[in-house]
Parts: structure tokens; sequence; C-alpha cells
């Protein structure tokens, strides 16, 4: 039986999310769980800026962030100029999660 894989959300929170060649391509800023079945929706990605300023985030469904455990790191199959096109928000406009269209958009975006 294999044992289930738990992390703290303080652990990975912080932590830069790569892209496939091992360039940062952000950082994990944030977690938007379902409170309905209490799985991560979402991991709340930051991309550019200086010191919080100007920064992007991003949400980015859950099942497309990889942990790579032999390296220890968070993976993301998208390169830097993707990201910048994707559906995006800043720190004070946050979007609203409940609406479909929103949601939906952002899962077409990062599927693969």
């Amino acid at each position: 039986m294999a044992t289930p894989h738990l992390l703290s959300v303080l652990t990975l929170t912080g932590e830069p999310i790569k892209d496939l060649t091992g360039d940062p391509i952000g950082e994990l800023k944030d977690f938007m769980i379902d409170t309905t079945n209490g799985r991560i929706a979402y991991g709340v990605l930051s991309f550019g800026g200086l010191l919080g300023m100007g920064e992007k985030l991003f949400a980015v469904p859950w099942e497309a962030i990889q942990l790579d455990e032999k390296n220890k790191q968070l993976l993301l199959d998208v390169d830097k100029e993707r990201l910048k096109a994707a559906p995006g928000f800043d720190k004070d406009h946050w979007p609203n999660f409940t609406d479909s269209s929103f949601t939906a958009r952002v899962r077409a975006y990062f599927q693969h």
C-alpha cells in the first residue's frame, strides 16, 4: 500500500516554479482550495515585478503543476512568453473563482 504524500502549505509557499528546462518562471504565492471537496484547485503563481511591485499573478490549475520529488522543485510545462500571455490578475484585483467562464478560460490555457 502506497503512503500518501503530504506537504505543509508553508513548505511550498514561496517556492520557485520552473519550466521543464529548469528555468525559473515564477513563485508559488498562494493556494485556492475547493471547499466542497477540500482539494487544491489552483496554485497562484507570481511572475515579474520587483519586490512585489508590478508582479502579475496567475491561477494555475493544480494538476498542471508537477512536483519533481527527486530534484525537490515545482515544474510547470509553460515557457515565460506563454506565461506572460496567460489570463492573469494583480494582487489588488483577484478574479471571481466561481465564474465558470474564468475557470474554463484558465483551465483551457494551461491544458496540453
